[in-house]
């Protein structure tokens, strides 16, 4: 028994009901996707499994009383609240001993300063030459969500400009329908870089000016939006392309990652409906990447516009592209140096010792497991009046139509933490259009300048325990829920309209909901 979605423009991909995957019949036209889950060892699902995992899954209509089982937000992975900015640093809550072992290895490993070659200290050495930030942690603070710079004095760790241009249509990927075509920067790469070691130049200064636009509600709120301005100043190497285009990017959390990495490909597609039949406004649409492990096309789910079909994969970009680390997915030394920054190409760079590159495959993989095994704290107040409310309100107005509630993960040999899980982390993993209030007009794989990746929604009221402030969206620029709320356009306007003109109580309870996830 298959499960299919096809569309007019001649795609299909095809998935058996068990999550393994299969090639379209001889009616359906090329290109086909192979959307599979291959970087899992995936048991497949039984008939029965599959219709109690559908009813439990289904939206709920009754809002007098908790969903069971929804206070465990990771199902067994989820941990206990602790107070304290630590909150989303701890490891799955149904970690084994034996592997807890890796997870604190991982979490040195994420946590580790780099150092620039020639280093005493080789395990250490291959910073750069051009960077982000000398750690994993230092962008990812607290394994929380990053943010924009707060004053003149203030630095961008935890955000930079993605940058591209458009590319002819020879550099699309042929196997993927739908792909946008762009290349690097000639000069600059994918991303911009503001720092460098000694003896090089770093690529630019992050500037940020906003213009404040105040939104009278019609129950007398009054909500100020601030409207960003982004400059690559300061540039290092010669001017950007003419054709450049800037996209700001905040660091997210890292929460909940290995659980969204196990929720099947097919049940993420069954949500996708790009042309909109059943009419209610909602297109969600499936990201398609190259997957650079397993050479071919896999659905994206990491980074704000699912760019990346894998926590390694993410991982591995991140050492690659952030903090200029070489590792055996991007092995190049020089990390985003492009060919025509010849200083930083021939710099010494600390991938001639025994570990090939600066970090080897074990490490890779100890940090790929550190970032799938955090885990996701439980839920508050789940039975609070006003959070009932708020919740009813939530799923009434429309919200739960891109933040999917709950999956239930594949079974998976050899990662017991997220084998066969109920989780609730409210996102469908897809790309959605928000309008041109969020459009950063820069297109990612399938993703146009106007679709971002639903955000999961889970651990978003610890945000400032975690992170120390109340920054949203994918720059930062919303300073609490209801500004983020009101920030949302395009497919989600209906939802905002509401949103706005709502009772004070109605939105109170709404966004005490949301504190509540």
């Amino acid at each position: 028994m298959h499960q299919k979605w096809t569309k007019p423009s001649n795609f299909a991909w095809v998935i058996l009901a068990a999550g393994t995957v299969a090639w379209a019949d001889q009616a359906v036209e090329a290109p086909v996707w192979d959307l599979g889950d291959p970087h899992l060892n995936v048991v497949p699902r039984t008939a029965e499994e599959a219709a109690r995992i559908a009813a439990v899954t289904a939206i709920t209509t009754d809002f007098t009383a908790p969903h069971r089982f929804e206070e465990k937000s990771a199902g067994a992975a989820t941990v206990r609240v602790i107070a304290s900015a630590d909150a989303f640093s701890k490891p799955s809550g149904n970690i084994t001993f034996e592997d807890e072992l890796d997870f604190k290895v991982g979490n040195g490993l994420f946590r580790k300063l780099w150092v620039s070659s020639p280093s005493s200290t080789l395990a250490s050495d291959g910073l750069g030459p051009i960077y982000n930030a000398r750690s994993c942690q230092r962008c990812h603070i607290k394994d929380g969500r990053g943010h924009p710079p707060e004053n003149d004095g203030d630095n961008a760790i935890s955000m930079f400009l993605r940058v591209s241009i458009p590319g002819p249509k020879d550099a699309a990927i042929a196997e993927i329908n739908d792909y946008i075509a762009t290349l690097p920067d000639p000069t600059y790469g994918t991303q911009l870089q503001d720092f460098a070691v000694q003896g090089h130049t770093s690529e630019y200064r992050l500037g940020i000016t906003y213009v404040e636009d105040v939104v009278r509600l019609p129950d007398g709120t009054e909500v100020a939006l601030r409207h960003p301005t982004y400059d690559a100043a300061d540039l290092g190497y010669g001017p950007l392309h003419p054709d450049a285009m800037l996209s700001p990017r905040v660091a997210p959390q890292m929460i909940g990652l290995g659980l969204l990495e196990a929720i099947p490909a097919a049940d993420i597609l069954t949500n996708a409906d790009p042309d909109d039949h059943d009419g209610d406004g909602i297109s969600g649409r499936p990201n398609v990447v190259w997957s650079v492990e397993f050479d071919q096309p896999m659905l994206g789910r990491f980074g704000l516009k699912a760019g990346n079909p894998t926590i390694r994969q993410q991982s591995a970009g991140a050492f690659a592209g952030d903090i200029g680390i070489s590792n055996p997915l991007f092995p190049a030394g020089a990390g985003e140096c492009t060919t025509t920054q010849t200083v930083c190409q021939d710099a010494i760079h600390g991938d001639g010792d025994d570990r090939g590159t600066e970090i080897d495959a074990e490490g890779l993989d100890l940090v790929t497991f550190y970032s799938r095994n955090l885990g996701v704290p439980a839920r508050r107040d789940v039975d609070d009046p006003q959070v009932l409310r708020g919740k009813e309100i939530f799923y009434t107005t429309g919200c739960t139509s891109c933040h999917t509630p709950s999956f239930v993960t594949h079974r998976l040999e050899g990662q017991p933490e997220q084998s066969f899980q109920l989780i609730w982390p409210y996102s469908d993993l897809l790309l959605h259009d928000m309008g041109p209030g969020l459009a950063d007009n820069r297109p990612e794989a399938r993703a146009t300048g106007r679709e971002w990746r639903t955000p999961p929604l889970w651990g978003i009221g610890l945000t400032e325990q975690v992170s120390g402030h109340t920054y949203f969206l994918h720059d930062g620029r919303a300073r609490s829920l209801l500004e983020a709320v009101l920030w949302h356009g395009g497919e989600a306007q209906p939802q905002r309209d509401a949103v706005a003109g709502m009772s004070t109580a109605d939105r109170d309870a709404l966004i005490a909901f949301l504190e509540s996830l």
